[in-house]
């Protein structure tokens, strides 16, 4: 086959997860319809200040982009929460359908699968900073070939090159949350040791990882995009609500709401299926030490997680010699 994954199961392990699909669902709708609502106000405000100059429609397209600015501030800084809350508390309860465990079937999974992320991650922040550390590592694993490529004076080849990479970024979209889920599985009281494992697990068989996910982000994306098709017309509908020239502002609202439904839908559909692939592929692998040292002097991302994961290991066995 050219993909290893079960679509199917993977819909079924999501559907298991329902409550966790609503507080996705809630959050980033939320955050559309604040888009919605706050770009609005802008723009009604901005309208109402230029009433008496010649282009009020100027001014309310100005108060609207302010608005619509400062929801995406807010939804930026709010990445840390939803990343510890929703996100990590999501892929924890899909590692326990994965490995057949039982779960609770009401909103009590919510709390169930908060206290094991914080079993594993005491702090928000952590996560936070272990996430960004595994995203740059995953950035150096697949820009090799552009690196070596960009000293290649074929025009044609460099654009080539520049569409693979682009597919493969989008492709990897979701392995920071199979690296996460990782370090659930394992239960590692050190999240950057296990993160650094099961980086060196990924680039061992990338090779394999990277035709499924593009295969899922193929699919994943299409999909988005046939959303995005359809909500235009009533997103058009209530862009016209809007004053002056925002009334032109349809088509990124139906970007918002089409990225908002992938978020809270697709996006653990696809999470649940690359699991399956990532823990089949590693199963009865150990970290390759000559992969390790590769990703070591290819990434100072990776060097300064193997640090951290030191500098936890030796806090770790301090702590114990202070108790014994």
């Amino acid at each position: 086959m050219l993909w290893d994954f079960r679509l199917s199961r993977a819909v079924a392990a999501v559907a298991r997860t329902w409550p966790f699909v609503a507080l996705r669902l809630g959050v980033y709708f939320g955050f559309a319809f604040a888009y919605l609502l706050v770009t609005g106000i802008g723009a009604g405000v901005g309208y109402g200040l230029g009433a008496f100059s010649d282009e009020p429609g100027a001014w309310a397209l100005g108060g609207g982009l302010i608005g619509f600015g400062a929801t995406g501030a807010a939804l930026y800084l709010a990445r840390e929460y939803i990343l510890y809350i929703v996100k990590a508390g999501h892929i924890a309860v899909l590692v326990e359908v994965h490995d057949g465990r039982a779960i609770p079937a009401d909103r009590g999974q919510i709390r169930f699968a908060q206290q094991i992320v914080k079993d594993r991650f005491v702090e928000a922040s952590v996560l936070f900073a272990v996430d960004q550390l595994v995203k740059g590592v995953l950035r150096i694993i697949t820009g090799t070939l552009h690196a070596i490529t960009a000293f290649i004076p074929i025009a044609g080849l460099q654009a080539l090159v520049r569409f693979v990479n682009a597919v493969l970024r989008i492709s990897l979209t979701y392995v920071d949350e199979i690296i996460l889920a990782y370090n659930i599985r394992v239960g590692s009281a050190n999240p950057w040791e296990s993160s650094r494992a099961a980086l060196v697990l990924y680039a061992q068989n990338y090779r394999g990882f990277l035709r499924n996910a593009v295969w899922l982000a193929a699919f994943m994306w299409g999909l988005t995009f046939l959303i995005f098709l359809v909500l235009l017309a009533p997103a058009g509908a209530i862009a016209g609500l809007y004053p002056g020239a925002l009334a032109s502002f349809g088509f990124v609202l139906a970007i918002i709401f089409a990225w908002s439904f992938k978020a809270a839908v697709l996006e653990p559909i696809a999470i649940a299926a690359l699991m399956e692939v990532y823990f089949k592929t590693i199963q009865g692998q150990v970290p390759d030490p000559e992969w390790d040292a590769r990703l070591a002097s290819a990434s100072a991302r990776f060097r300064a997680l193997k640090d951290r994961a030191a500098s936890a290991m030796t806090g770790a066995a301090k702590s114990q010699g202070t108790q014994a």
